[in-house]
């Protein structure tokens, strides 16, 4: 016997029981993004390399150490660790620029990033996300959050938490920066590797380390007080506090969270996270934020922008199973001819039906009839000759025979 091959480590089949719970995420994203103008994009699941290096960043986690990376022809390519460096991408080059602002674009599909495999995070994984181009003032900030937290209400999650906080822009964040690599220089041996590399290439991203040590020293109250400091300049600040108002009037909670830098270089100005405390534990199910020079960093034109993703094994974890959607109706018959028939007249009518390829024995045709449709559609010898279909409710065992013609309206 030949040797089994499994599924790669870190990789996960969508069997059919489950892809309903798919087809909700999806068909949720495209009914609630369509209300707000946003169209959807389908990027490729490779790029060149070079666009996330530029792109999402060389001090970042993804790019050192995660993106799956392969040389053809000469070229370095890489699987998608993400996709707003794609999008861009996409907008630069077809021209995007040229439309009317706002350019609302949205996505879904595969991602890869090579981490160790655990409960909700695999090397291959989906997101579902949007990208706004074009619009510099705090509206569009307060659009993409509002949107981000509709759609997952649409879906039934309601117990949402939203972070929010400012990075402010490359003239007032340098400063901000300095004053961190001050405070921290005494603790620099005391900071684990990664941080070392990051206090001087990116010291904000020194926030976003989850390292218990690391942690500890950010909480001294000397280090504390820089790292909490405001410092703003006076058009961030208004930018930030517009938002903030904006999201007042439209009552969307918020909790502000100086520790919140998110893990891509791309990122200024706003960034946020949304949090979800139903199932009784709180999970992460969306984060993004402003990232204004990624389009003139990677070719286009100075083009303000800002968007989020979410891990959709993540939003399944949190939402109830569906069961897969029954069939319209299971023909059960004796003869192969008719019943294939009267299925095909069913299909052409737009119903959902199937007969037993096999020819099974009554029994076991009605056996599998109750277990995956809702009506059971019964064609004896008698019924053929007559011109006629019994049509049995499998949910509540009522049977009645009608003409074959009106089978589809009865069912």
């Amino acid at each position: 016997m030949a040797k089994i091959i499994n599924v790669i480590k870190g990789t996960k089949d969508i069997l059919p029981q489950d892809i309903c719970e798919w087809h909700r995420l999806e068909k949720t994203a495209l009914e609630v993004f369509s209300k707000y103008g946003y169209n959807e994009i389908r990027t490729p699941i490779f790029e060149a390399t070079e666009l996330f290096a530029r792109g999402v960043g060389d001090t970042t986690d993804i790019v050192n150490k995660e993106m799956y990376t392969f040389e053809k022809s000469d070229r370095s390519l890489t699987l998608r660790p993400e996709n707003t460096a794609g999008v861009v991408r996409s907008f630069i080059e077809n021209g995007m620029a040229r439309l009317s602002a706002p350019v609302k674009l949205w996505y879904k599909g595969p991602m890869f990033r090579y981490e160790r495999p655990q409960a909700g995070r695999q090397r291959q994984f989906h997101q579902v996300g949007v990208e706004m181009f074009g619009i510099k003032q705090p509206t569009a900030d307060a659009e993409v959050i509002l949107l981000a937290i509709n759609y997952l209400k649409a879906l039934g999650l309601n117990d949402l938490e939203v972070e929010l906080n400012s990075l402010g822009c490359p003239k007032c964040r340098e400063e901000y920066k300095a004053k961190i690599k001050e405070v921290l220089k005494p603790e620099f041996d005391n900071l684990c590797e990664d941080c070392q590399t990051r206090y001087d290439k990116n010291p904000l991203r020194l926030l976003d380390c989850k390292i218990e040590s690391c942690q500890a020293i950010f909480n001294k109250p000397e280090i504390r007080k820089v790292i909490f400091s405001d410092f703003l300049c006076d058009e961030c600040a208004e930018h930030y506090s517009e938002l903030k108002s904006y999201l007042d009037k439209t009552g969307v909670k918020y909790t502000e969270n100086k520790l919140l830098v998110r893990g891509l270089d791309y990122y200024n100005r706003t960034v946020f996270e949304i949090k979800s405390n139903d199932l009784g534990s709180q999970n992460a199910v969306c984060g993004g934020g402003r990232y204004d020079s990624l389009v003139k960093n990677l070719g286009g034109e100075d083009t303000p922008a800002i968007g989020w993703a979410m891990g959709m094994e993540r939003l399944n974890a949190l939402l109830p199973k569906i069961e897969p959607e029954k069939l319209d109706g299971y023909i059960v018959s004796n003869d192969p001819a008719e019943a294939f028939k009267l299925a095909e007249e069913l299909r052409e009518q737009g119903k959902r039906v199937e007969f037993d390829l096999s020819n099974k024995k009554f029994t076991k045709q009605l056996e599998k009839a109750s277990k995956i449709a809702n009506f059971a559609l019964i064609l004896g010898e008698d019924e053929i000759n007559q011109g006629k279909v019994s049509v049995k409710n499998l949910e509540t065992a009522e049977q009645t025979t009608v003409e074959r013609n009106n089978v589809k309206s009865f069912i």
